[in-house]
């Protein structure tokens, strides 16, 4: 038995974190109810029952909204292929990275018609797949990952409701030589009921080790904010973007009449590309340091009347 396998095995049985995680991906709880789901989650994450019949927290008035603010709209505003075309709408086309090419199967691409490189990736979920050469594609087991991550139920793992009915599929977009590189830059814009309540600065490579990226949170007025969550600050001072205006009217327009939403971008030539937009940092589950933040955080957020479409 490999090292690898020994220590899954050994942190399924001593860690309740990870085995409920991997009972979850397998679909055990599938059939529990939303609300006790998020309670026990949150229980095994952050060491409370979240009160969401009176939420005061961020994490609480996070995992609320979950369960009581299921817009439609939200399920196309997740979905990172039918997204652009809401963008487009509220921003400007010049503001979406091209799109290449959609799929409903791997096997339905066709690598010839697609430049040297491009951006693979499933509409459902994170994680991006970097084609910076084709020619060194490895189409066997690109085609294993893509197949599992088809198959993947994002809604089940933290019960984010807007990700319950994408229909998945794979796209190529335009690759943005910015994108994975040690030093890019992306900018998470966090909105409360229509306004930019956060900017956070993430430098490094998009999702990797906690050690490999950092992440600094700024106020509107460039103020730097004194906590993290799970991805340090780097330590250095950094400048107010002056295209700061810009970024925050970008972001204010795509989330009008909502609750609460981050918006992420970069900006590359001076020009600023849209990401993704994130109803749930870190799945509603955030660890803050100092743990207060939770709490002051809570406060940016006004909950809408209840919403509930099943």
């Amino acid at each position: 038995m490999s090292n690898r396998l020994i220590n899954m095995c050994k942190n399924f049985v001593t860690d309740p974190l990870t085995r409920w995680l991997y009972m979850s991906k397998a679909g055990c709880f599938k059939h529990m109810d939303d609300r006790k789901y998020i309670e026990k989650l949150c229980k095994i994450k952050l060491g409370y029952t979240p009160d969401l019949d009176n939420p005061k927290t961020y994490c609480e008035k996070l995992n609320w909204l979950k369960l009581y603010n299921r817009k439609p709209e939200y399920t196309m505003m997740v979905d990172k292929y039918l997204v652009k075309e809401y963008v487009a709408e509220r921003v400007g086309a010049e503001h979406v990275v091209p799109l290449l090419g959609a799929w409903d199967r791997f096997e339905d691409i066709d690598f010839n018609v697609l430049p040297d490189q491009f951006v693979l990736k499933c509409n459902h979920d994170g994680g991006p797949v970097i084609i910076k050469d084709k020619s060194k594609i490895d189409q066997k087991a690109l085609k294993k990952l893509f197949n599992k991550k088809m198959k993947e139920d994002y809604f089940q793992m933290s019960r984010e409701w807007p990700y319950k009915n994408v229909k998945h599929k794979i796209i190529a977009e335009e690759y943005l030589p910015t994108l994975g590189a040690r030093d890019s830059v992306e900018y998470k814009i966090t909105c409360c009921n229509g306004k930019v309540k956060m900017i956070t600065v993430c430098t490094g490579i998009a999702h990797a080790e906690f050690e490999k990226r950092n992440n600094d949170h700024f106020d509107i007025n460039w103020e730097q904010y004194p906590f993290y969550a799970y991805y340090k600050p780097s330590g250095k001072k950094i400048e107010r973007p002056v295209y700061l205006d810009e970024l925050v009217e970008f972001a204010e327009k795509l989330a009008d009449g909502i609750p609460c939403i981050r918006v992420d971008c970069y900006v590359q030539n001076n020009k600023i590309y849209f990401g993704e937009l994130t109803f749930f940092t870190w799945g509603g589950f955030i660890e803050f340091t100092p743990p207060e933040w939770d709490q002051i955080m809570g406060e940016w957020i006004e909950l809408p009347p209840k919403f509930n479409e099943k």
